[in-house]
């Protein structure tokens, strides 16, 4: 088994081996190259049961990769095909507030673009800012909002390409699965995500700064795992599942247990988009 790595303190270099290394113990017991990784977000790890010929891992196994903790995570890699297509899935994520600094929350995205996927689709739970959206509600996202500091993983003598591509959300990606949402009568909102760090819930005053500031959305995840993956060149898909509606004028209260159930609602509908996006690849010409 390959030496575990301070991944918070070691160098750039350092920390691309150690992906390399994890990828290379994932795939030496799956004997799976994925063409495309899925994160799965609270309440949606029911994707994990579509897959093919499905082989697990616990993140507890593999070299160096942060374990969750987070109620509804399961913290398991699965491998398999999902759509026709050769997949790998993070049935949950670790968050930053779980104390886990942005380069551990970052990891796995380099472990699976080094297993092959070239290909990241990314779920959350969030909160709705937008009037027009509802509880169970879906949306793409095409754009965000980076309140998860600090931004910079590396030294400025080690960075390279700082300031690379802003948009890192794939438009072709997000007009297909419009497409498909059409074809399946489900309802697919468009919008901006606003990532805190949380783990609390946001206040009526911050969601009305929130919603002054353009987010539709908002949440505690993903932004990690954007940025990581725009660094790899990755092609990226990114959804929310709106899991409540805020209120600026009243007083609401939301649990971990509501969100959670929401999602496991919603999943179905996020779940037959995905299916049939991978069914789509699948079948293109190389």
């Amino acid at each position: 088994m390959p030496t575990e790595t301070n991944l918070q303190n070691c160098h750039e270099a350092e920390f691309r081996t150690a992906a390399h290394q994890a990828a290379q113990f994932v795939l030496e017991r799956r004997l799976l190259r994925p063409w495309v990784a899925c994160v799965l977000g609270s309440g949606l790890g029911g994707l994990a049961e579509r897959v093919v010929h499905g082989q697990e891992i616990a993140y507890s196994e593999i070299p160096n990769f942060p374990l969750t903790h987070a109620t509804g995570h399961r913290g398991r890699l699965i491998t398999g095909y999902l759509g026709g297509v050769p997949v790998v899935l993070m049935q949950g994520r670790s968050h930053r507030y779980e104390g886990r600094s942005q380069r551990e929350v970052q990891f796995p995205v380099h472990v699976m673009q080094a297993m092959g996927a070239s290909l990241i689709i990314t779920t959350n739970a969030a909160g709705g800012l937008n009037s027009r959206f509802r509880t169970g509600d879906l949306m793409v996202i095409d754009s965000h909002i980076d309140l998860l500091w600090p931004r910079r993983q590396w030294p400025a003598h080690e960075s390279r390409d700082t300031f690379r591509g802003q948009n890192p959300y794939n438009a072709d990606l997000v007009r297909k699965v419009h497409s498909i949402a059409r074809a399946k009568d489900i309802v697919l909102h468009q919008g901006c995500y606003l990532g805190t760090l949380g783990p609390t819930y946001e206040t009526r005053s911050e969601y009305r700064l929130f919603r002054w500031a353009g987010a539709d959305a908002v949440g505690m995840s993903t932004i990690p795992e954007v940025l990581a993956a725009r660094d790899l060149g990755m092609k990226l898909l990114a959804f929310s599942v709106i899991t409540n509606v805020a209120s600026t004028e009243a007083a609401l209260s939301t649990s971990h247990a509501e969100v959670w159930e929401s999602g496991n609602q919603a999943a179905p509908a996020l779940l037959a988009i995905i299916q049939q996006l991978l069914e789509d690849i699948s079948g293109q010409p190389d």
